[in-house]
């Protein structure tokens, strides 16, 4: 019978390769250009995941890696976000390669510890104890909100929906149908902008 830790590790796994799925097929162009005036973008999910995972699942347990934060370069801080973008001299593949060693780091730790081993966030208020299991479960939820992120993204680049392939977790409607359903959700907002539906109470 899986156990717990089993579970709460495979569901991380699952938003892991729906932020990856995000960037299939796109050129550089398109997986680095900021979409939202905050500069959110599909590569920069994807390497802020890999950031994440390296310091929750290294640091926080004990279990630093050879591997360099984007923080970590001469003259960057934290403050610089340079782990939500790709930077100049960093290549897409490069960003990729360096987020999945991370993840790798990451189930090393998963798969090393028990659910209730004890660690310490250091970017935490001081004294703050976390166990794996804690800890897990808060990655799941950040590399889930921010997989939402990517998914929106992504479908206003080139229309590519669905969770883990192309609408697996969608009806099998053509455009038409999908022009249909937009044109209706478009009618239902602007009935309540006029007024002439009563809110539901």
């Amino acid at each position: 019978m899986t156990d717990l830790k089993d579970h709460l590790h495979h569901y991380l796994q699952i938003q892991r390769t729906s932020l990856r799925l995000k960037l299939d097929g796109l050129s550089e162009y398109d997986a680095r250009l900021p979409r939202t005036p905050t500069g959110t973008n599909l590569l920069g999910l994807y390497k802020h995941a890999g950031a994440c995972e390296l310091g929750y699942f290294g640091e926080t347990f004990g279990r630093p890696s050879e591997l360099p934060l984007p923080w970590d370069r001469p003259g960057v801080t934290p403050e610089d976000n340079t782990d939500l973008f790709a930077v100049e001299d960093e290549s897409m593949g490069e960003v990729i390669e360096w987020t999945e060693a991370c993840f790798v780091h990451a189930d090393a730790t998963i798969s090393a510890l028990p659910l209730e081993t004890e660690g310490s966030v250091p970017w935490w208020p001081e004294g703050t104890i976390v166990t794996l299991g804690r800890i897990l479960v808060h990655m799941i939820q950040e590399e889930a909100r921010h997989a939402g992120h990517a998914d929106i993204l992504r479908e206003q680049i080139d229309d590519a929906v669905g969770w883990r392939g192309a609408g697996d977790n969608l009806p099998d409607w053509g455009p038409g149908r999908w022009s249909e359903y937009h044109a209706r959700l478009t009618a239902i907002a602007e009935s309540r902008r006029q007024g002439r539906i009563e809110a539901w109470t």
